[in-house]
């Protein structure tokens, strides 16, 4: 987590402490802050949400320190022909046109366009030139390849086209519990219709990752009469080890599952269950350990087991697919495309 999301996190805390004992004054003297600042708070999210939340930099730009104009149209210039320069490489190639600047003058003339990254310029490149049809040089378009088939391949391994074609699954550290210890959940959400489960354990073990499977995930499938065909989860320990030996691997394997894994370092790949980790952080778990002191996993258990009915029966949903319907409207509403997508084909067929 970022130092943004973290004050982010922190101010709304605030905003939800103040809701839950229904007294500003005391939210403030519990958060240590002042009422006025509360106020800003509450008025900065009502008119622009989460991302007004995030802390605005007093620092004012000297324009005096900038580069002359014609080295940074140099800088933009460079990164449109060589969007896979890095900076240094760039300060390199304009000094030898004469033109002096050092690498984080490059830096800061990308900062300032939004150009700081490789992807970003390699999207200014893609834009302009479907903007003004200019001709692109073999170098770039071997880049802007490259980039097209990384964004096939994301797309690839969110595909889902219907209830249990892809579940994904991760584990969610959620805190110390005094006299317990540290409290793991096991998360599994369809990718399709967005029905979600969670089991709370004391362990980050691959035994407990195939237990939610087994308790929660696949008797619900068995119940509706649909097979889970595919799994994605990220390459935790929990999760992935030698197929013959691993309990995990093992089990997928007993159930005919196919297991699929995220990118290396690209959690986002995983990002609808993610998604869910962070709805179920703001819309419950903020919330109830304000509201309740809990002493036991089981019953923490049983307040979320509360909340999950909640979630998938009753609370309405805005993810792709679903557009307003709850999760288990939308399960129940693709039980058609299920039979379609899954029926056997005629042994006299081609």
């Amino acid at each position: 987590m970022t130092r943004d999301e973290k004050l982010i996190q922190r101010k709304m805390s605030l905003l939800e402490l103040a809701e839950v004992l229904a007294n500003v004054s005391q939210a403030c003297r519990i958060g240590g802050v002042s009422r006025q600042h509360f106020y800003d708070i509450k008025t900065a999210y009502e008119q622009g949400g989460m991302i007004a939340l995030k802390e605005k930099s007093r620092r004012k730009s000297n324009i005096g320190n900038r580069v002359h104009p014609d080295v940074e149209a140099a800088c933009l210039e460079m990164a449109d022909a060589h969007p896979a320069y890095g900076m240094t490489r760039v300060a390199h190639e304009l000094r030898t046109q004469g033109l002096m600047v050092s690498p984080g003058g490059v830096r800061c003339v990308w900062l300032r366009h939004n150009l700081e990254t490789f992807r970003k310029r390699l999207q200014r490149l893609e834009e302009k030139a479907a903007r003004d049809g200019i001709l692109l040089t073999q170098e770039q378009i071997e880049v802007l390849e490259e980039l097209r088939r990384e964004r096939e391949e994301v797309i690839e391994t969110i595909e889902t086209h219907h209830p249990g074609y892809l579940v994904g699954q991760d584990t969610f550290y959620v805190g110390y519990l005094k006299g317990v210890g540290r409290i793991y959940q096991q998360t599994a959400i369809d990718t399709y219709s967005r029905v979600g489960f969670a089991k709370l354990y004391t362990m980050k073990m691959p035994v407990a990752a195939a237990d939610l499977l087994n308790d929660r995930v696949l008797p619900f499938f068995e119940k509706h009469g649909v097979p889970v065909l595919r799994i994605l989860t990220d390459r935790g320990g929990e999760f992935c080890g030698l197929l013959d030996q691993h309990p995990y691997e093992l089990f997928l394997g007993l159930h005919q599952i196919d297991h699929t894994r995220t990118r290396a370092c690209s959690p986002q790949t995983n990002g609808i269950t993610e998604r869910f980790h962070q709805t179920m952080l703001f819309e419950f778990y903020m919330v109830q350990f304000r509201k309740k002191v809990y002493r036991s996993l089981e019953e923490l258990q049983a307040d979320l087991d509360v909340w999950l009915v909640e979630y998938n029966h009753r609370r309405p949903h805005q993810g792709k697919r679903c557009d307003g319907k709850t999760p288990m409207q939308t399960f129940l509403g693709a039980m058609t495309l299920v039979q379609e997508k899954l029926l056997p084909c005629p042994p006299d067929a081609a």
